[in-house]
């Protein structure tokens, strides 16, 4: 187990993104199993802090990540100049400033000054420009990777829920799901869930799209033409994959917590139900990228940001999950990188332990 560096984008700068990065790291035992790297800059920390007088906050502030302060919070100035911060308002500059933060992080991860991140809340409209036409973080993320495909999962302590779609119009969706899109996600997240989260052998509940699942053709054919031979050939790839269920008796019975996770079709039939049974403690964690990355389960909550009402209970989840998951990955991979060598040092430790024992007695 170790201390890893984990970088921290600011989110959309009117939004409750650096409160919420505050009150977290404001605890200082979080030192004691990371070392924070806040992507924005000091007038912003300063800004939001001077809302917060009840919280001990302090930093160090970067221009060099090779200057990073493993036993403090570090904060690197994305940009010197003066930026006009209206907490609650969309704003264009609160938008452009976000994306200049996310882009210095992934830099700054591609550059393996980081091992994780954890994003802050962006407001997807208030993000486009020439050089961010995405719907969010995970297909940005997706494209700065390089990686052919990523999968948004959602989890909270007893239920992990994946899409298939993310962030598409419902008229859609049936347009966007193929057998083999199915079969992709389904091997993602059986991959995620055993490098991830130590599961060796996850089963996995796939969803239908229409309702009753589709009640064997008569609503809809897409559970008969697709999703159906998508669980049956994901067996060939050691995808233990079950269903389709009908997503609303499947919820209703709390059938999730029979599955180590549930594949979803499309964001609402997932999403809806895992926030009402997460009460505010989920995490969200792109699967499939070469590094980590979580987040809040929630928006920039424009609504109440500048007023400290935020409640910080999910993104401080999200940095403990990056953290988590880093490990679970580093033990991961020290157990799978040479089975043979392990298991031929074992029997050798063995031998030698009988010829030990034949010795003494």
């Amino acid at each position: 187990m170790h201390k890893p560096v984990i970088g921290i984008s600011c989110g959309d700068l009117n939004g409750i993104g650096t409160e919420l990065i505050i009150k977290t790291f404001a605890d200082h035992r979080l030192l004691d199993h990371c070392t924070p790297v806040i992507f924005g800059s000091g007038k912003l920390v300063n800004f939001y802090k001077k809302g917060l007088p009840e919280i001990n906050f302090t930093y160090q502030t970067l221009k060099d990540l090779s200057n990073i302060n493993h036993k403090q919070v570090n904060v690197y100035n994305c940009w010197d100049e003066d930026v006009a911060i209206t907490p609650g308002e969309l704003t264009d500059d609160g938008g452009k400033y976000a994306v200049i933060s996310l882009l210095a992080a992934v830099q700054a991860l591609n550059e393996g000054h980081l091992q994780g991140l954890v994003t802050a809340p962006i407001h997807k409209k208030n993000v486009q420009s020439e050089s961010f036409r995405y719907t969010g973080h995970t297909p940005f993320l997706k494209d700065a990777a390089g990686v052919p495909d990523v999968l948004m999962l959602l989890y909270a302590d007893t239920i992990k829920v994946a899409l298939v779609t993310e962030h598409l119009p419902v008229k859609e969706v049936a347009a966007n799901l193929s057998k083999q899109a199915i079969i992709g996600k389904m091997k993602l997240l059986t991959q995620s869930l055993r490098k991830d989260f130590g599961i060796d052998k996850p089963k996995i509940a796939v969803l239908g799209l229409n309702p009753h699942a589709g009640d064997e053709g008569l609503i809809g054919n897409e559970e008969e033409g697709m999703i159906k031979p998508a669980i049956k050939d994901a067996k060939q790839h050691n995808v233990l994959a079950f269903g389709p269920y009908s997503a609303d008796a499947f919820f209703a019975r709390a059938s999730y917590l029979q599955f180590d996770a549930v594949l979803a079709m499309y964001h609402d039939q997932g999403l809806i139900p895992f926030k009402t049974i997460a009460g505010g403690e989920g995490v969200n964690f792109t699967a499939g990228l070469p590094f980590v990355r979580t987040s809040p389960d929630h928006g920039t909550a424009f609504d109440i940001a500048g007023k400290n009402l935020a409640d910080a209970s999910s993104f401080t989840t999200a940095v403990f999950e990056c953290i988590d998951i880093i490990n679970r990955r580093a033990d991961y991979e020290d157990r799978t990188k040479n089975p043979l060598r392990k298991v031929t040092g074992e029997i050798l430790r063995n031998v030698e332990d009988e010829r030990i024992d034949e010795t003494i007695g």
